[in-house]
């Protein structure tokens, strides 16, 4: 169940943060309107790991996508990019 509490209630926070828990966020209001969340730190490592996710998987998509519209390079012409490169 969520937590909604006005920000003023920072005033006591031990209280606050007590409510948060894993899966159970605090979230803040300020003049009765959403403004900050309050997790736990595994939550929002988790978090942020599928962000990284969710953007690796859009920039293989459009890889993808890219290939079959405008054509895929071959092994060798990728290796013959990189040695110039390198080189």
């Amino acid at each position: 169940m969520a937590n909604i509490n006005p920000v003023s209630d920072l005033r006591n926070y031990n209280v606050v943060l007590e409510q948060v828990s894993y899966g159970s966020p605090v979230y803040l209001t300020v003049n009765g309107r959403g403004k900050y969340t309050i997790r736990d730190i595994r939550e929002d490592e988790e978090f942020e790991k599928t962000k990284a996710m969710l953007r690796l998987m859009c920039e293989l998509n459009e890889g993808r996508r890219a290939g079959e519209e405008e054509g895929y390079l071959s092994a060798e012409a990728v290796r013959d990019y990189f040695r110039e490169k390198h080189v």
